[in-house]
């Protein structure tokens, strides 16, 4: 397994995992070969990077040690895990921030099944572990930009969509991906009824077109911090699209299509006034009820550990662009 840093034109110097860090980390994850990779994953989806060596032969470094360099709190470019891991919107566990974390908990990841189907010559079935081994890991600082107009750098663990539609073999007639979140009631509480899932008619469901699919920008994520995705964020297996709105990045998925059709999407059917299909970042082009130019950068849990700052056009991620150079982003939103 490789762990890789972000190109340059992502994030700043100041943005990157220190280097001895970076090596340091890399070394023990080709020393795991992801032969210990069920182990290394728990089925919590909360353990430690190390919690798969025996006590003999633990490393006598804390984890913490190990993640990013430390730097003064008025500039450190990561947002604190426990604040990524606790301020989350996933209505499946309830509408509140604090919900997804408190209701999750006992959210069951393995055995899971991420089936990727339709316009495709070969379809593929991943169980949980496959979701782990079978494709080259990196990891991928990225920005997070929620349509509410707060934002977080969070340093992701995944591979490339592209990866996994390649081994599916798409058919010339594809032109979309659509996605599908879990369907259980009974460990999601906000799927239960509309009026605690905040008027969602669940599963949740979400779509790219082809080209952004395939764009080596658009993650599978199955950690972030160097662990397994918790369950409110995903677990154990979510999309992450750097420069779309956050409602973009669906979680704990189960199902991909492909398909010609452009496919119907969460937001969209809920609020088609307020949330396009393509919901790229765009500061010229305001959500209804708030501007969109500005943006709330969280990196802690502190009020001093908060900025306010520009919204970039696409999240900042620029390489995108031609993906849309046909197309007027006002009305395509």
């Amino acid at each position: 397994m490789i762990i890789k840093s972000p190109k340059q034109n992502h994030l700043t110097e100041n943005d990157v995992t220190d280097e001895q860090v970076y090596h340091g980390r890399r070394d023990l994850l080709k020393k795991l070969g992801f032969t210990g990779a069920m182990t290394l994953l728990s089925q919590s989806a909360m353990a430690g990077p190390f919690d798969w060596f025996s006590k003999d032969e633990k490393p006598t470094f804390k984890t913490s040690e190990l993640r990013f360099k430390k730097a003064p709190e008025s500039v450190r470019p990561l947002t604190d895990e426990s604040v990524a891991s606790s301020y989350n919107n996933f209505y499946e566990f309830g509408t509140s921030k604090s919900d997804p974390k408190e209701n999750a908990q006992s959210f069951v990841v393995d055995p899971w099944k991420l089936e990727v189907s339709g316009l495709v010559e070969t379809p593929i079935t991943l169980n949980y572990e496959d979701l782990f081994k079978r494709f080259e890991l990196q990891e991928r600082i990225y920005r997070l930009r929620c349509v509410e107009a707060w934002s977080m750098v969070i340093p992701w663990i995944g591979f490339t969509l592209a990866e996994l539609l390649k081994a599916a073999k798409p058919l010339s007639s594809a032109k979309y991906v659509a996605f599908e979140t879990l369907y259980s009631p009974e460990q999601m509480p906000g799927q239960r009824s509309r009026f605690t899932g905040g008027g969602v008619d669940y599963p949740y469901v979400e779509g790219l077109r082809l080209d952004e699919a395939m764009h080596d920008l658009t993650l599978m994520s199955v950690g972030m911090y160097g662990k397994t995705l918790p369950p409110q964020n995903g677990a154990p297996i979510r999309l992450v699209v750097p420069w779309k709105y956050g409602f973009k990045s669906i979680k704990s998925v189960v199902k991909i299509v492909l398909t010609d059709k452009e496919p119907p999407t969460t937001w969209n059917i809920l609020a088609p006034d307020e949330y396009g299909f393509y919901a790229n970042v765009n500061p010229k082009v305001d959500h209804p009820r708030w501007s969109q130019g500005r943006e709330r950068r969280i990196l802690g849990s502190g009020l001093n550990t908060q900025r306010r700052i520009d919204t970039q056009m696409f999240n900042g991620y620029s390489e995108v662009a031609s993906l849309y150079s046909n197309m007027d982003l006002r009305r395509f939103y």
